[in-house]
């Protein structure tokens, strides 16, 4: 089999992990700059040009798009699902994720587990969006953000109004949740490919910190996730029509409330904190499921 991967930086452990693994397998894998990808938008003979060169011949693709390229990102591999590539996570799906807006309500519609969320475009309605959510402390985000960064705990009522008032002013859409005090400063990334859960860790924040992104100095643990939680991350990631994604789970009061759906969840935290192979359990996922032109949306939306 024939895979490129969609990555900006090839010397990611991620991205050499996924390469390690397919090459293990006897397949044949490219790391492509998705940056450097360019279209020739055509009705019958669709194509992708890399640095001079016309790309065709790959059976699958590996998605690592980094929210920051989102929109080009996802144009590229809509390129290759319209060549009948088949793509490990598609570009709908990706799209989906990443709008945390678009996601809340998708997840909301399903009945899967959320904090209380709001979203507002007026400051003369801060208040009552504030008294919404079950007042502060609560959450603020960006709509767009990865990593924790653009999250935002305001601890008093005057905090958020300021915060939030200073979003909308300079016209920044913002979520606004109720903050899951219980979590501590914790939460479960659970690792779903295809209709499972493969592996679960847990992360816990820095001291002072109530962000849990290891990025950010947060810890993961080896855990044991409950069967509503294993279901939970797997209502989720077919929400978004994911096949492999990161679902970060909140242990709240009144059960599991999911705080993000990562289409493209890093792989060293997971497999280092569950000593699991799972760049290899994503190849082989990819080994039963290719077939040209097997892309479940068929490039709509």
């Amino acid at each position: 089999m024939k895979i490129a991967i969609l990555s900006r930086n090839p010397k990611l452990y991620s991205t050499k992990r996924l390469i390690e693994a397919a090459k293990a397998r006897g397949h044949e894998v490219r790391t492509l700059d998705v940056l450097r990808c360019y279209m020739n938008i055509t009705s019958h003979r669709p194509s992708i040009h890399y640095k001079g060169e016309d790309l065709s011949g790959f059976d699958a693709i590996i998605p690592r798009i980094g929210a920051s390229v989102t929109f080009y990102g996802t144009a590229v591999l809509r390129q290759f699902e319209m060549m009948g590539v088949y793509p490990l996570n598609e570009s709908v799906a990706i799209s989906r994720s990443r709008d945390k807006l678009r996601a809340c309500q998708l997840l909301s519609r399903k009945g899967i587990g959320l904090p209380i969320t709001g979203f507002a475009n007026k400051p003369d309605d801060i208040q009552d969006l504030i008294k919404m959510v079950g007042g502060a402390p609560l959450v603020i985000k960006l709509l767009e953000g990865t990593q924790g960064i653009g999250v935002v705990l305001a601890e008093t009522r005057k905090a958020a109004e300021s915060v939030i008032e200073s979003f909308l002013g300079l016209n920044i859409s913002v979520l606004v949740q109720e903050y899951i005090a219980e979590a501590g400063g914790s939460d479960l990334r659970c690792f779903v490919i295809g209709d499972k859960v493969v592996a679960a860790m847990k992360r816990q924040g820095a001291e002072g910190e109530f962000r849990s992104n290891l990025h950010r100095g947060g810890t993961a643990s080896l855990i044991r996730i409950t069967p509503e939680e294993r279901s939970t991350a797997v209502r989720a990631a077919k929400t978004m029509g994911l096949n492999v994604c990161g679902v970060d789970i909140l242990r709240s009061n009144h059960g599991p409330v999911v705080m993000e759906v990562n289409s493209s969840p890093g792989l060293e935290g997971i497999e280092t904190a569950t000593k699991k192979d799972i760049a290899t359990q994503i190849i082989t996922f990819l080994e039963a499921n290719v077939e040209k032109g097997n892309t479940k949306t068929k490039g709509e939306g």
